[in-house]
């Protein structure tokens, strides 16, 4: 998440005081910083603003013409918001409430896209949405020029919970929350892998199409990643949190062409897994925190950092957000990550056969005094594909943690919109 409330508020304080003692490596100086082309109106946390606080962006290519393509994104209790190339608004879907008034509302967290999928007797692109809040799926198709659209609801009204048995449960929000879809290329079965909050748990659920043209889901296996970590001088270490939560995952993408999943475990690293939940799961790159002891003040709800042992990676500062794939038709591109506590974005080799090595690493930041850049950027998502005359070397969407509003000192999200060709430039 972009903002930590005070349940999560001690890992925030963690990784700002290490960011600012753990020394930065030598390339740090000679960062590339790119300038955003385009952002969205400012979305707002409060009740004026509908409670809406940008999350996670998702790109729809629109094939027939690719300059009136889309980017849907998540506003949390605010709903979905739908964007065009130029980051006008022209849909806005408010999240569903909870069953009762007193309990937990609809939360839209994070959001990816099923190509094709075949619904209704058709073929059919659809946004996928984790619904926090209530701990469910939510599925929407995508129609650009459809009347009352472009996004309709599709969900099955007979979903079930992700990960809770009860309302109850529901009511505790360790809940549906963040999310990647991808398609199996061998037998054309489309899924969704979802992380579950404040735990490690990882759930394969198999999207099923109805024949009333809604859209069901069943849970296929659940894998657990590791919440503590044996260090090298024989200590344990599991990252400072408040008492009973586990170090979570969110940002997460699938690689299509071999069914790669990468997933970002906030205050530790990046994981590599097969998106079928086999096997033995690989950290890729750790987080400069890893290893670093800290203390929870539960009056003041922070954790306040230990002596850094040394054995923690070089590229990234919790937390470990935003991942997404720039893809490439011989198999090369790379995987992106949000740095959410230096404000970079790391890059590293697509290819497994290179071991995911590191290739570079870039800022966003402001190109006027009133386009700014992004920080603390918790959701983003590449599309490397000409989008029109606007973006032909392809989009970077990525939120702001810290968006510059225009109206005085309310405290304000949004979504930067970048030109790809800049990204790639600077990658190499």
């Amino acid at each position: 998440m972009t903002i930590r409330l005070a349940a999560r508020a001690s890992t925030l304080v963690l990784c700002t005081a290490l960011a600012v003692s753990v020394a930065l490596p030598a390339q740090a100086s000679s960062i590339s910083s790119i300038r955003p082309k385009a952002e969205t109106a400012p979305l707002y946390d409060d009740e004026a603003g509908g409670d809406a606080n940008a999350d996670d962006p998702a790109i729809w290519r629109n094939n027939a013409d690719p300059g009136r393509s889309l980017v849907v994104a998540t506003a949390k209790q605010g709903g979905l918001r739908v964007y065009d190339l130029d980051a006008r608004q022209v849909q806005s879907i408010p999240a569903p409430a909870g069953p009762g008034a007193d309990d937990a509302p609809g939360r839209f967290n994070n959001v990816d896209l099923v190509q094709g999928l075949r619904l209704a007797g058709s073929r059919a692109d659809v946004a996928v949405v984790s619904d926090r809040g209530n701990d469910r799926l939510r599925i929407y198709r995508i129609d650009r020029d459809k009347p009352g659209g472009p996004l309709t609801d599709v969900t099955d009204p007979a979903v079930r919970p992700v990960f809770s048995a009860d309302q109850a449960e529901i009511n505790d929000q360790k809940t549906a929350y963040g999310l990647a879809t991808w398609t199996d290329r061998n037998t054309g079965r489309s899924y969704a892998v979802v992380s579950q909050r404040n735990r490690t748990r990882l759930a394969l659920l198999e999207l099923i199409a109805t024949p009333n043209g809604t859209v069901d889901y069943r849970q296929v296996r659940t894998i657990d990643l590791p919440s503590s970590f044996r260090l090298p001088n024989g200590t344990s270490w599991t990252p400072c949190a408040e008492p009973g939560e586990l170090p979570q995952v969110e940002g997460m993408v699938v690689d299509p062409a071999d069914g790669t999943l990468y997933a970002g475990q906030e205050d530790v690293g990046i994981w590599r897994i097969d998106a079928g939940l086999t096997g033995t799961p690989t950290l890729i790159d750790k987080v400069r925190e890893y290893g670093v002891p800290g203390t929870y003040d539960a009056e003041t709800e922070e954790c306040t950092p230990g002596a850094d042992p040394g054995y923690g990676g070089k590229r990234l500062t919790a937390d470990v957000e935003g991942l997404t794939l720039i893809t490439e038709p011989d198999g090369d591109g790379y995987l992106l990550a949000s740095s959410q506590g230096d404000n970079t974005f790391v890059a590293y080799d697509r290819e497994r056969d290179d071991d995911n090595e590191f290739e570079g690493a870039f800022r966003i930041t402001a190109a006027s005094t009133t386009l700014d850049g992004s920080e603390v950027c918790d959701g983003a998502a590449a599309l490397n594909a000409p989008l029109g005359a606007r973006y032909p070397h392809g989009l970077l969407v990525v939120q702001d943690g810290q968006e510059t509003p225009a109206d005085g000192d309310r405290e304000a999200t949004g979504f930067k919109f970048v030109d790809l060709g800049k990204v790639l430039d600077a990658i190499d």
